[in-house]
Protein backbone atom coordinates (compact mmCIF):
# COMPACT_ATOMS: atom_id res chain seq x y z
CA UNK A 1 0.00 0.00 0.00
CA UNK A 2 1.59 3.43 -0.81
CA UNK A 3 0.42 6.58 0.69
CA UNK A 4 -2.22 7.33 -1.60
CA UNK A 5 -3.90 3.85 -2.06
CA UNK A 6 -6.79 3.37 0.85
CA UNK A 7 -6.42 0.70 3.57
CA UNK A 8 -8.60 -2.67 2.91
CA UNK A 9 -10.74 -0.65 5.84
CA UNK A 10 -11.09 2.28 4.31
CA UNK A 11 -12.44 0.26 1.03
CA UNK A 12 -14.49 -2.15 3.51
CA UNK A 13 -15.91 1.25 4.78
CA UNK A 14 -16.70 2.68 1.29
CA UNK A 15 -18.30 -0.52 0.49
CA UNK A 16 -15.53 -1.75 -2.30
CA UNK A 17 -14.84 -4.57 -0.15
CA UNK A 18 -17.22 -7.10 1.46
CA UNK A 19 -17.20 -7.68 4.84
CA UNK A 20 -19.56 -9.29 7.81
CA UNK A 21 -20.38 -5.90 8.99
CA UNK A 22 -22.02 -5.93 12.84
CA UNK A 23 -22.36 -2.97 14.05
CA UNK A 24 -21.56 0.71 12.86
CA UNK A 25 -22.09 4.27 14.06
CA UNK A 26 -21.21 7.81 12.21
CA UNK A 27 -18.00 7.54 13.34
CA UNK A 28 -16.78 3.77 13.45
CA UNK A 29 -17.51 0.28 11.99
CA UNK A 30 -17.18 -3.31 13.25
CA UNK A 31 -16.55 -6.39 11.41
CA UNK A 32 -16.05 -9.84 11.75
CA UNK A 33 -11.87 -10.66 10.82
CA UNK A 34 -11.65 -12.74 7.81
CA UNK A 35 -9.04 -14.93 10.09
CA UNK A 36 -10.53 -15.33 14.12
CA UNK A 37 -8.29 -16.62 17.12
CA UNK A 38 -11.18 -16.67 19.23
CA UNK A 39 -14.50 -17.57 18.97
CA UNK A 40 -15.81 -13.92 18.75
CA UNK A 41 -13.40 -11.69 17.12
CA UNK A 42 -14.54 -8.81 15.42
CA UNK A 43 -12.64 -5.68 14.57
CA UNK A 44 -13.52 -2.17 15.33
CA UNK A 45 -12.20 -0.15 12.63
CA UNK A 46 -12.36 4.15 13.24
CA UNK A 47 -14.10 6.02 9.60
CA UNK A 48 -11.09 8.03 9.69
CA UNK A 49 -7.21 6.81 7.80
CA UNK A 50 -6.24 9.52 10.04
CA UNK A 51 -4.36 7.50 12.68
CA UNK A 52 -2.32 4.33 12.21
CA UNK A 53 -1.72 3.56 15.75
CA UNK A 54 -3.62 3.20 19.29
CA UNK A 55 -1.23 5.84 20.50
CA UNK A 56 -2.13 8.30 17.72
CA UNK A 57 -5.51 8.53 17.93
CA UNK A 58 -5.21 8.26 21.82
CA UNK A 59 -2.79 11.85 21.47
CA UNK A 60 -5.15 13.46 18.63
CA UNK A 61 -8.81 12.31 19.21
CA UNK A 62 -9.26 11.05 22.76
CA UNK A 63 -13.05 11.51 23.01
CA UNK A 64 -12.87 8.96 19.36
CA UNK A 65 -11.10 6.32 21.50
CA UNK A 66 -13.13 6.97 24.32
CA UNK A 67 -15.86 5.91 21.88
CA UNK A 68 -14.30 2.97 20.43
CA UNK A 69 -14.17 1.00 23.63
CA UNK A 70 -17.31 1.91 24.54
CA UNK A 71 -18.30 0.37 21.22
CA UNK A 72 -16.10 -2.48 21.75
CA UNK A 73 -18.15 -3.09 25.26
CA UNK A 74 -21.36 -2.91 23.00
CA UNK A 75 -19.77 -5.35 20.57
CA UNK A 76 -18.70 -7.67 23.55
CA UNK A 77 -22.55 -7.10 25.12
CA UNK A 78 -23.91 -8.18 22.03
CA UNK A 79 -21.96 -11.24 20.76
CA UNK A 80 -19.98 -12.53 23.86
CA UNK A 81 -21.30 -12.51 27.36
CA UNK A 82 -19.79 -8.96 27.49
CA UNK A 83 -16.28 -10.29 28.97
CA UNK A 84 -13.84 -9.19 26.47
CA UNK A 85 -10.22 -8.56 25.31
CA UNK A 86 -9.16 -5.79 23.47
CA UNK A 87 -6.35 -5.35 21.68
CA UNK A 88 -4.45 -2.62 19.38
CA UNK A 89 -1.84 -3.79 17.27
CA UNK A 90 1.12 -1.10 17.11
CA UNK A 91 3.57 -1.55 14.39
CA UNK A 92 4.81 -4.27 12.07
CA UNK A 93 7.04 -5.78 14.83
CA UNK A 94 3.17 -5.85 17.18
CA UNK A 95 1.72 -7.92 14.31
CA UNK A 96 -0.13 -4.78 12.90
CA UNK A 97 -0.49 -5.75 8.73
CA UNK A 98 -3.16 -3.10 8.32
CA UNK A 99 -1.83 0.40 9.40
CA UNK A 100 -5.41 2.19 9.96
CA UNK A 101 -5.73 1.95 13.29
CA UNK A 102 -8.62 -0.83 14.83
CA UNK A 103 -8.87 -2.65 18.12
CA UNK A 104 -9.46 -6.66 18.02
CA UNK A 105 -12.91 -7.14 20.14
CA UNK A 106 -11.89 -10.84 21.34
CA UNK A 107 -13.73 -13.34 23.45
CA UNK A 108 -14.16 -17.23 24.22
CA UNK A 109 -11.22 -19.28 24.54
CA UNK A 110 -8.13 -18.25 22.12
CA UNK A 111 -6.32 -19.79 19.62
CA UNK A 112 -2.77 -20.82 19.28
CA UNK A 113 -0.71 -18.30 17.13
CA UNK A 114 -0.30 -14.40 17.29
CA UNK A 115 -3.06 -11.41 16.52
CA UNK A 116 -2.39 -9.82 13.32
CA UNK A 117 -3.75 -7.26 11.14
Amino acid sequence: MTATEPSIFSRIIAREIPADIVAETDHLIAFRDIAPQAPVHILVVPKTEEYVTVAELAAADPELLAELVLFAQNIANEHADGSFRLVFNSGANAGQTVFHVHAHVLSGKLEEGRLGA
